[in-house]
């Protein structure tokens, strides 16, 4: 069984090992809170989609927006969770553990669970995944690689692109190993023997295959369970991380497609008043507008979501450090029915909306040619340079300054010159794909 007291240790990945404590100004989990705010990775999210690609309206909410909201209901999960855990497990008090450093691991990790996220949002992920297993640029690749690396490069993932990101020297971030395991919702590589439909865990996966050597690291340290020769348990608080999504993106995103005139204020009360049973009260959103009314559901619908997740947590922490307890928080809860229907309307009113189709769709034709363009260009240089042209020169010299250029050849697998591209694409926000997609096709000039 996994032990609190190794889960919630605050040392920092490729540091040495060391107990949380309390006796500084700023808790470790705090400083990696502050380190993610101010890095580069999360400053970008403000301009990827959330769910309305490029949004011209202010109160449309982008991956900046949501992150943070996510991480505030992350935030207080967590601290509710650890007030629970401390008042259980007495020991933890003693090693200096409090309340706010477990909400504070809770809130760092919910603000990274969409760094790794492309641009143009889910649609971006399918449309790196379809380049490399469907496109005749992306395919070439397939045999100078091995199965594993071709299974990462033909499903893209953004939970590992975001692992990726989070251990990376570029960005420097060195977070704790707790926020980086309560990060990592999906354990697995995403090559394994088999995988168990039932563990909501093994949905997706959580790292490539060329950060294996660091999950593993980060899973010793923290004593993570392994439950197969290739997948290990979850560390407990990814449950709360994931809830934290859960609760936002069903809710707020409610709340854009009201604002939108997607779904009408009639019909998103109707969704939100089995949530809130008797604090529903019809007559206090009277002589308010609708966004201050909608305001005041939203939060007293988050707040009731809160208050039941962190009772399920509770019930099955146990379970959890066992790796017994594979399931969202969220469908456990007595709200859980409200939220798939919530889901479901979502689905058929937001999520498949014109707007949000078109858009997606202008996605896939951008991220398709610049992959296309820039791979084809790669491949040229080093595995077929009989067809090196001055075109592909010209295509090369606007990679940035910092990218692996040289060592590469048919005799040399080039996955992680691949990973190399696919970290450039998915790293760019959706405004700057579009302009620069439309200055290679040549639809656009710069200065023009």
């Amino acid at each position: 069984m996994m032990k609190w007291e190794k889960l919630l240790a605050s040392g920092r990945f490729g540091e040495v090992l060391k107990p949380a404590t309390s006796d500084t100004i700023r808790s470790e989990f705090e400083v990696d809170y502050d380190r993610i705010i101010f890095s580069a990775p999360f400053r970008n999210l403000q301009d990827k989609t959330q769910v309305f690609p490029l949004p011209e309206q202010a109160f449309v909410h982008t991956r900046l927006t949501h992150s943070l909201e996510v991480s505030s209901v992350g935030r207080s999960l967590g601290k509710s969770a650890g007030e629970f855990l401390l008042e259980k497990y007495l020991n933890l008090q003693s090693l200096g553990i409090t309340s706010s450093a477990v909400g504070s691991i809770v809130a760092a990790a919910a603000l990274t669970h969409d760094i790794g996220n492309p641009p143009f949002g889910h649609a971006g992920e399918e449309a790196i995944s379809d380049f490399f297993r469907l496109h005749p640029a992306g395919r070439v690749w397939e045999k100078h690689v091995r199965v594993d690396q071709w299974a990462d490069l033909i499903n893209f993932e953004g939970n590992a692109q975001g692992f990726r990101m989070l251990v990376s020297k570029q960005f420097g971030l060195k977070l704790t190993y707790a926020t980086l395991a309560a990060f990592t919702k999906y354990p697995r590589p995403s090559l394994i023997a088999q995988r168990d439909i039932a563990r909501k865990s093994q949905k997706k996966f959580g790292f490539f295959i060329n950060q294996l050597t660091d999950f593993e690291q980060m899973a010793a340290t923290l004593g993570m369970e392994k439950i197969s020769q290739d997948s290990w348990a979850r560390h407990p608080l990814a449950f709360l991380v994931e809830a934290a999504d859960d609760i936002c993106y069903s809710i707020i995103d409610l709340e854009d497609g009201c604002t939108m005139g997607l779904v009408t204020f009639e019909e998103t009360l109707k969704l939100l008043k089995p949530i809130l049973g008797e604090k529903f009260d019809k007559e206090k959103l009277k002589d308010r507008t609708q966004a201050q009314n909608l305001g005041a559901l939203r939060a007293l619908t988050i707040g009731q979501l809160i208050r039941e997740t962190v009772e399920v947590f509770a019930q099955y922490e146990e379970s959890m450090r066992k790796g017994n307890f594979d399931k969202a928080l969220t469908d456990m809860i007595p709200s859980a029915k409200a939220l798939a229907e919530i889901s479901k309307v979502s689905v058929q009113k937001i999520y498949r909306s014109k707007v949000v189709l078109e858009k997606e769709a202008a996605g896939f034709q951008v991220l398709d040619g610049l992959l296309s363009v820039f791979s084809q260009s790669l491949y040229h240089q080093f595995y077929a340079p009989e067809y090196f042209s001055g075109q592909d020169k010209s295509i090369l010299r606007l990679l940035p300054e910092d990218f692996p250029l040289k060592g590469w050849g048919a005799a040399v697998n080039p996955y992680p010159l691949l990973r190399a591209l696919v970290d450039f694409i998915s790293g760019m926000t959706d405004k700057y794909a579009l302009n620069l997609y439309r200055r290679v096709k040549g639809i656009s000039f710069p200065g023009g």
